[in-house]
């Protein structure tokens, strides 16, 4: 394997019998937990998506602010910037990306009283494997609809 800055590529034979579909997808994993992020980042990459890690939200945004990806993946309770403040900034930006809030405490007060910083799944930790990549997969199957929703919400709610 070889590591591109923080992007991991594999070149191995085995890569290129993944999905091919997955290869095109790109995911950022927001995590302070090093452990958590790395054990991710190496479930999707052997799941063949092109992965980006970063450390905290606000290592997060400007990852968010040089790279396209077309899903995130973030931790809440982060240091420098929480998972819903950077998820605060990425719709106020109005960027048409979908979230997948993994975390221990889910902050539903937030969902309820603010409706546009709903992610688009939720993964309770702790979580399997298993779990996460059927998650990313759900997710990215109705990504094709996500344009259309996201700017339904923009227009409701901002």
């Amino acid at each position: 394997m070889k590591k591109i800055g923080i992007i991991s590529v594999e070149d191995s034979p085995a890569a290129s019998n993944r999905e091919q579909s997955n290869s095109s997808r790109r995911i950022l994993v927001v995590d302070d937990d090093n452990d958590v992020r790395q054990l991710s980042v190496d479930v999707l990459i052997d799941s063949g998506y092109e992965v980006e890690a970063a450390k905290d939200g606000a290592a997060g945004w400007e990852a968010l602010q040089t790279h396209d990806f077309d899903l995130v993946i973030t931790d809440n309770k982060m240091p420098r910037m929480t998972g819903i403040e950077m998820l605060e900034k990425l719709r106020a930006a109005r960027m048409a990306l979908p979230v997948i809030m993994a975390t221990s405490q889910l902050p539903t007060h937030e969902f309820a009283s603010k409706p546009w910083l709903s992610p688009d799944a939720t993964l309770q930790r702790p979580f399997t494997n298993d779990d996460l990549l059927k998650t990313v997969k759900r997710v990215l199957r109705v990504d094709d609809s996500y344009s259309a929703h996201i700017n339904l919400l923009f227009a409701r709610y901002l």
